[in-house]
């Protein structure tokens, strides 16, 4: 018997040491507000992500049934996934949702292209579990802060001039460039554990007024020292050469494969093409780290300034009231859509589309309405839209719902 196609589901926490513990995390409360679930929150525990698409690592479920998202799509793959998804993304959704509740700084990483993921698939496939690139965005819940793209130039140079930080810097330089950014990049990565713990202890003697602009280095360095010590070189790089962004509820980056960024703090709404692959070489163990030399090598210097990461909204043009705004990287596999009903009585109607959707209520309550059903929402609730289904939001109070689709 075919499945509705609308249908709710349970996500997945998982606990990586840089999530926020017990109750303040985000995403352990969403969890735990799923319906039907033994979910316990321990307060002494670290939350970092929910996820909820049909990737086997943290996989979302069938709330009725308790059977995996994958199999459910996988038995009924006209219906749930549309001619669209099954001929151009081998049957499977081609999007992965998370939440993130971030407490400090994630490993300083990249996500590899295509091409290259395919080769590290190939060559090493426990540690790198697909082939796929994993371009993402993230639309934040609150108060969110990142590393993400690099600094221009003319931004960076300067700093090198400094006497500590001339060392890092390749001999004969006289311009810079992406080129000469990349040699930096990789000498600061491959320094020894002690340089890199001299080189902050010389960077925080400084006058602050000689770093600029930048004067928020000696700032947050010590901030980063406390989370992972004065030897991760991690520091240096996202703080000498990488934006250092702070955004609000509602405002979303993107960050292209090959794109280096770390998330800082904050709860987002996180949505990336189906890959769960990553290149780690700061903020993090040593021996999580990947090659520097991988890693410098990969770069693409795609973003370059807070203008190259800002993923701006607009207006969803298959909303009928215009309370939903979407946010549209430059790339096939989704869009995000964000719904706010602010007053009771508030509703939205979003039309149907040929591709698959999966909605989390991120605030409030309501109903949803769709093939003449009628489902109770609350913070936490997760839905699996079939294509050709519309949708309607109603509240008698507030309502917030993220929705990635194709």
């Amino acid at each position: 018997m075919a499945p509705s196609s609308l249908f709710q589901l349970s996500g997945t926490c998982n606990n990586y040491p840089w999530g926020k513990k017990g109750k303040q995390s985000l995403a352990a409360q969403l969890c735990a507000q799923t319906p039907g679930l033994d979910f316990q929150i321990e307060d002494d525990k670290f939350y970092s992500e929910m996820w909820f698409g049909d990737y086997p690592d943290f996989p979302a479920r069938q709330l009725e049934t308790g059977e995996e998202l994958k199999d459910v799509l996988a038995k009924n793959k006209d219906q749930l996934l549309g001619k669209k998804v099954v001929d151009k993304f081998d049957a499977q959704l081609p999007f992965l949702p998370k939440i993130l509740s971030i407490a400090k700084a994630l490993p300083l990483q990249i996500h590899p292209n295509k091409e290259l993921s395919e080769k590290l698939h190939a060559k090493d496939p426990q540690s790198f579990t697909d082939p796929n690139h994993k371009p993402e965005i993230a639309v934040a819940l609150g108060k969110f802060e990142v590393f993400a793209g690099f600094k221009p130039l003319a931004q960076i140079e300067p700093l090198f001039k400094l006497k500590p930080l001339q060392q890092f810097v390749p001999e004969g330089t006289t311009q810079w460039t992406d080129k000469t950014l990349r040699e930096v990049t990789r000498s600061l990565l491959k320094a020894s554990e002690d340089t890199v713990k001299q080189v902050q202890k010389q960077l925080v003697a400084i006058d602050k007024s000689q770093f600029g602009d930048a004067g928020y280095v000696v700032d947050m360095l010590p901030r980063l020292q406390d989370q992972y010590g004065p030897e991760d070189a991690g520091s240096l790089v996202a703080l000498l050469c990488m934006n250092f962004l702070t955004f609000e509820a509602g405002d979303a980056i993107y960050v292209p494969a090959d794109g280096i960024h770390a998330y800082l703090s904050g709860d987002i709404v996180e949505c990336m093409a189906r890959s769960n692959n990553v290149l780690n070489t700061g903020f993090c163990p040593p021996a999580d780290r990947n090659s520097a030399d991988l890693f410098a090598d990969t770069l693409t210097f795609k973003a370059h300034s807070r203008d190259d990461v800002y993923l701006p909204s607009s207006t969803y043009k298959k909303s009928k009231s215009g309370k939903t705004v979407v946010y549209a990287p430059p790339m096939s596999e989704f869009n995000m859509l964000k719904t706010d009903l602010t007053k009771a009585g508030e509703s939205d109607e979003l039309e149907a589309v040929d591709g698959p959707g999966v909605m989390i209520v991120t605030g409030g309550e309501g109903t949803l309405k769709a093939e003449g059903k009628e489902f109770p929402l609350k913070s936490g609730f997760i839905f699996y839209v079939a294509p050709g289904a519309a949708v309607r939001f109603e509240t008698q109070s507030t309502l917030q719902v993220h929705m990635a689709v194709i």
